[in-house]
């Protein structure tokens, strides 16, 4: 992991504007000079506990105790370490980091990364150059722009290209700009013949669909290839392309192309466009692309879904873009991939709830089951999405509008509805042994679920499609044991057994049974954080104070013994870190890589938020440290109890004097505020 250096650190801790920054995850609004306060972002809250100060750039939750620094605030937000959350701050500032201490191998490898990463967004700049300004990308333009309906705007937006027919056309220009063909090989933009030696573009005459990581570098390629239904000049391009070729080769190249074609590819045409090849093709898994890692269009989609706490989950490249054109921006893509637990994971990091828009046919309600059965373990809320006519958003928003995608994501179901929904809609309704086993693909789906109005709800939904009693139906649903013949085998999935049950017949083979993984519950959200201590206010709000008035702090805290007076560790080192000289920038300073610097500055952030709360005053500063001295005595006297005698005596008689202080300051304290009020 690479080290930068504290001068490096503190140049994009400047560059940064915090409240932009946390804006993007919650609505702020001034409550100070120094203080912004908002919603949480970091737990469930109706009134805001959450605040930040703009210009120490540190944030705290006084609900759920969450703190921090902006780098803290990226790391939690975008589920990264601080090495990555800085390196995302100094490429969305521009700001240049220093390494130190960089070792050797990890200098290569990073050296090696940049190189690829670099090919790659070469590559990209030249596939979008190619579908704005070459004649020969026309039928793909039109298809994009007329067929499809996107506008040229959206389309920049996500960089999408066209890679010509030719050969070897990336090849020889990334050739020509230093790099070489191992570094092609290893970006995945050419691939090797079979059997021969000789490289070629992996990409040819495609739609080309950069696939970005969640900072926007570009990975790797989506690609789609163009069909003769693609636009009503697609066929006659195509063929037009395919003659330029042909005649534009020399008889050499023409041989060559047609040795490392599958089955004699003419002229320079690509070895893999012999056939046409698959409908889409992707970058092959490398050092750089992991298939299933990423969501299409993250980069562009997560500012706008942690504003609205939701994310739109679509299936094709074309749906995300019509999504963003439409205004829905908070919409991501699977990367030609079912849905895996890393891309879940990217969902749950972007927002609370998930709306699932994937396709109307049998593949997208599947894929439907399964990110609900991933999200089990999850705190995240899974909605489902019924496109009206079928179809995908693309097809929706180009056919009706986007105020109808608009209407459709607001009418969205709770996931157990969709999946009662979805079990009346497959099973057969018109005979008991068909009502059966609806009833037995509804009994699990009904015992996850608690007592509650959408139970009710969706109880008295099914009693009426399966003409029951709503009273009879309760008991048909609590019984444990199957209701159709032959039952008792392995538990099966709800969409499975009505199924399965449908295609069933009289003296076949019995239905084949899906095992179900056993239904775990959420675990427990933190509605409010850990309650703290009245020793942690205590010492809490003197640090506060001393932050809010620096000079009188440094004396008050001059005055005080750091193991007697502060119980907790985090608070000692707290107070040790701003007497040592750091009262007027209290976040500088710190160890990153030392083991208790996370800590100590998540500590100083709460205190920074804390001193923002109220006004300051000596006469505050004051009332801090006798509150501060009387908590110290209160231990000592505890400590004394049970043993009697002179000690214990004396600490009573010191704390009546310390109690006298304090009420004589705290009236002081009060008429100044009254004075000034």
């Amino acid at each position: 992991m690479p080290r930068y250096t504290d001068r490096s650190k503190e140049r994009v801790r400047d560059a940064v504007d915090f409240v932009e920054l946390v804006s993007a995850r919650t609505d702020l609004r001034r409550a100070g000079a120094a203080r912004y306060e908002g919603l949480c972002p970091f737990h469930d809250e109706r009134t805001p506990s959450f605040g930040i100060d703009p210009v120490q750039k540190v944030y705290y939750c006084f609900g759920c105790q969450a703190a921090g620094d902006l780098f803290t605030f990226v790391q939690e937000s975008e589920g990264v370490d601080f090495t990555e959350a800085l390196e995302m701050m100094a490429q969305r500032t521009g700001v240049e980091l220093e390494r130190m201490h960089e070792d050797p191998r990890e200098a290569e490898r990073r050296q090696r990364r940049e190189r690829l990463l670099e090919i790659l967004r070469r590559t990209a700049a030249y596939y979008e150059r190619v579908l704005w300004e070459s004649p020969e990308a026309a039928a793909a333009r039109e298809y994009l722009l007329d067929a499809r309906g996107l506008s040229e705007q959206a389309l920049r937006t996500f960089g999408v290209g066209y890679a010509p027919d030719a050969w070897d056309r990336v090849l020889k220009a990334s050739l020509r700009g230093g790099f070489s063909e191992q570094e092609l090989l290893a970006a995945g933009i050419v691939q090797r013949a079979a059997g021969r030696r000789r490289l070629f573009d992996r990409f040819h005459g495609r739609i080309m669909f950069p696939l970005a990581d969640m900072r926007g570098q570009v990975l790797g390629f989506g690609a789609r290839a163009l069909e003769s239904g693609d636009g009503s000049r697609a066929a006659a391009a195509e063929g037009a392309r395919t003659a330029a070729a042909a005649e534009g080769a020399s008889m050499a190249a023409a041989a060559e192309g047609a040795s490392m074609a599958a089955a004699g590819s003419a002229g320079a045409r690509a070895p893999e466009r012999q056939g046409r090849g698959p409908k889409y093709l992707n970058t092959s898994e490398n050092e750089i692309y992991h298939k299933g890692e990423h969501l299409y269009g993250a980069h562009l989609a997560r500012a706008q879904a942690a504003r609205e706490g939701r994310v739109v989950l679509c299936e094709g490249y074309t749906d995300v873009i019509a999504m963003h054109q439409a205004g829905l921006q908070a919409t991501v893509g699977l990367m030609g991939t079912a849905l895996t637990e890393r891309q879940l994971g990217e969902l749950a990091r972007m927002a609370s709830t998930v709306l699932l828009a994937l396709d109307a046919d049998t593949a997208g309600q599947e894929a439907m089951v399964k990110a609900h059965r991933l999200a089990g373990s999850r705190r995240r809320e899974m909605r489902v999405v019924r496109l009206p006519g079928g179809g995908d958003p693309a097809e929706l928003i180009q056919r009706e509008g986007p105020d109808a995608m608009r209407a459709a994501i607001e009418s969205s179901l709770s996931f157990m509805r969709f999946q009662v929904e979805r079990v009346l809609a497959l099973g057969d309704l018109g005979s008991a042994e068909g009502r059966d086993r609806v009833l037995d693909a509804l009994r699990p789906l009904f015992a996850q679920m608690p007592q509650s109005t959408l139970r009710l709800d969706l109880a008295r939904t099914v009693a009426g499609r399966l003409e029951l009693p709503e009273s009879l139906l309760d008991g048909l649903l609590r019984s444990g044991g199957s209701t159709t013949a032959g039952g008792g085998g392995g538990a099966r999935s709800p969409a499975a057994t009505v199924r399965d049950g449908r295609a069933a017949r009289p003296g076949g083979a019995a239905p084949r049974t899906t095992q179900t993984p056993p239904v775990r519950p959420a675990p427990a959200g933190r509605a409010g954080g850990p309650s703290l201590s009245g020793r942690r206010l205590v010492e809490r709000g003197f640090l506060a104070m001393c932050l809010a008035s620096p000079r009188a702090g440094a004396q008050a805290l001059a005055r005080l013994d750091l193991r007697e007076h502060f119980s907790e560790e985090a608070m000692r080192a707290a107070a040790a870190h701003l007497r040592a000289g750091h009262l007027e920038d209290p976040m500088s300073g710190i160890d990153e890589e030392d083991e208790g610097g996370p800590e100590l500055r998540r500590t100083l952030a709460e205190l920074v938020v804390e001193s923002g709360r109220g006004r300051a005053s000596a006469a505050m500063l004051e009332v801090s440290e006798l509150q501060l001295q009387m908590a110290r005595l209160d231990r000592a006297i505890q400590a004394a109890r049970g043993e009697g005698g002179g000690e214990l005596r004396e600490l009573a008689r010191a704390r009546a004097s310390m109690r006298q202080q304090f009420d004589a300051a705290q009236e002081r304290a009060l008429a100044e505020s009254d004075g000034e009020g």
